[in-house]
C-alpha cells in the first residue's frame, strides 16, 4: 500500500508541474491571428518575387518571368516560380501565424525543412498580399549552377 501511495504522489506532482501556468509555451503555431489563414486560400500572381543577398538581387517578374501561388483553406501552398532564363520550379509548404510574447508572426514552414518555420513580415489588405523575409528565409540560384543560395525574398501577389 506504501509504495501505491508514493507512484500515485509522484503522478499528481509531475501531472500538477506539466499544468503550471509557469510552462505556456513560448511560441506556438495557429491558423488564426490578425486574419486567418483560410482567407488566403486561392489563386495568387506574383507582381513581384524578389531574392536578394548582399548586393545581389534578382526580381523574376521584372526580369520577365511569372511567379504564382496556389493556397488550400488549411494553408498548405505551392508556388510555382517560372524564371526566363530556366526552367519552372515549385516550392511548398504550410502558412501558420506564431504566437510569442502576446503578438502573432506570419510563419511559413517549409516542405523542405519540417518542423521549422520562418516569420515574415506580411501584409494584406483588399485583394493583395505580400511577405517580407529577412536573410536566410529564402532561396534562390542565382547564378544558375544547380545550388540554391540562402537569400531574403519579398513577394506581393494579387489574387485572381
Amino acid at each position: 500500500m506504501k509504495l501505491l501511495k508514493n507512484i500515485l504522489i509522484v503522478l499528481f506532482a509531475a501531472f500538477a508541474y506539466s499544468c503550471s501556468s509557469d510552462d505556456i509555451e513560448e511560441d506556438a503555431l495557429s491558423k488564426d491571428g490578425p486574419f486567418p489563414i483560410s482567407e488566403l486560400a486561392g489563386t495568387w500572381e506574383a507582381t513581384k518575387a524578389q531574392f536578394s543577398v548582399s548586393t545581389t538581387s534578382v526580381d523574376v517578374v521584372e526580369d520577365g518571368g511569372t511567379a504564382s501561388m496556389k493556397v488550400q483553406s488549411n494553408g498548405r501552398f505551392t508556388v510555382t516560380l517560372n524564371p526566363i532564363d530556366r526552367d519552372a520550379y515549385t516550392v511548398s509548404g504550410e502558412m501558420f501565424w506564431e504566437l510569442w510574447q502576446g503578438s502573432y508572426y506570419f510563419a511559413i514552414v517549409w516542405d523542405e525543412e519540417p518542423g521549422d518555420w520562418d516569420t515574415y513580415g506580411h501584409t494584406f489588405k483588399d485583394n493583395t498580399f505580400s511577405i517580407n523575409g529577412g536573410a536566410d528565409t529564402g532561396e534562390y540560384d542565382f547564378d544558375n549552377d544547380g545550388d540554391m543560395e540562402a537569400c531574403s525574398l519579398h513577394f506581393i501577389f494579387v489574387g485572381t
